[in-house]
């Protein structure tokens, strides 16, 4: 990925240094077919300090995406919104810091694992197929009884004998 956001820390005063913009969605680097759906550009209101050996980062984060259920696959609106953002990026050398990966990854840690329906945060609503793989539901019937296989059992049985 190329650099989208970098910083030189020589060149931050003592009273910090204000960045804001957007960052285009294919920063995240995302596959088409990982759920996960960016719906909007990253956008960014920064204030950057120098701590002598680290880059201190404040502000905020906002990002859309839409975000496939991963029980009934219906795609769910989720806003990561980091209003209280902080971050301290290490300074070496005084080299030049790119700031795109750590914004990526602090994004992405945001997102649900498992996002359901009831996880959006725009218009969260019950999920369609809520309850439908519970134990005790009558789409269960559909599956095979626990003694079906009994014979396979009985069969490995032998074999420690």
């Amino acid at each position: 990925m190329d650099s989208l956001l970098s910083v030189d820390p020589r060149a931050i005063p003592a009273e910090g240094r204000k960045l804001a913009g957007a960052l285009p969605a294919a920063m995240l680097e995302l596959p088409a077919d990982s759920g996960i759906h960016p719906t909007g550009p990253i956008e960014f209101q920064l204030k950057v300090f120098r701590d002598d050996d680290d880059l201190l980062l404040t502000g905020r984060l906002n990002a859309p995406f839409q975000l496939d259920c991963v029980r009934c696959l219906q795609p769910i609106e989720f806003i990561v919104d980091l209003d209280d953002y902080e971050s301290a990026i290490p300074i070496e050398n005084d080299q030049i810091i790119d700031l795109t990966n750590g914004i990526r990854e602090d994004i992405l840690l945001t997102l649900p694992s498992y996002p359901r329906c009831e996880d959006g945060n725009v218009s969260p609503h019950d999920c369609s197929a809520e309850g439908r793989f519970d134990p005790d539901s009558e789409d269960e019937q559909d599956c095979p009884a626990e003694d079906s296989n009994s014979g396979t059992w009985d069969a490995l049985d032998q074999l420690k004998s």
